[in-house]
């Protein structure tokens, strides 16, 4: 029985791409405690790993502390920036980073193994 259209795969998109815009505007601890918990059913019932979805989701987590216009690791900068840096050097600044960690976001989806290899070798 299909849970969401797409399947397990639409599911986790789905998932991305959500936590990827409110990150734009929420802590991550409110994503935590009220997005999460919605899709853990969903996810359980299709048997996805758990530990490749949660390192997944922490980088999701991670890419938005670096994207505008609430990226708390960018108000951080600002903050310790020389006085010459604008908000908006620091803005454009970040965007190479956003799209590395966007690129390994990808490589993890397509190959599941990078996350959960150490995870099988310890027997966990």
């Amino acid at each position: 029985m299909r849970w969401s259209p797409g399947g397990e795969f639409g599911a986790i998109l789905f998932l991305m791409a959500l936590l990827f815009v409110l990150g734009f505007f929420l802590e991550w601890i409110e994503i935590s405690y009220i997005a999460l918990p919605m899709f853990l059913p969903v996810f359980m019932n299709y048997e996805t790993d758990m530990v490749w979805l949660t390192i997944m989701v922490a980088m999701n987590r991670q890419i938005s502390f670096l994207t505008p216009p609430f990226g708390w690791a960018l108000f951080f900068l600002k903050g310790v920036a020389p006085k010459g840096i604008t908000t908006r050097d620091i803005y454009v600044g970040a965007l190479p980073f956003v799209a590395l960690q966007l690129l390994a976001l990808v490589v993890l989806f397509q190959f599941p193994s990078v996350a959960t290899w150490l995870p099988e070798a310890i027997g966990w």
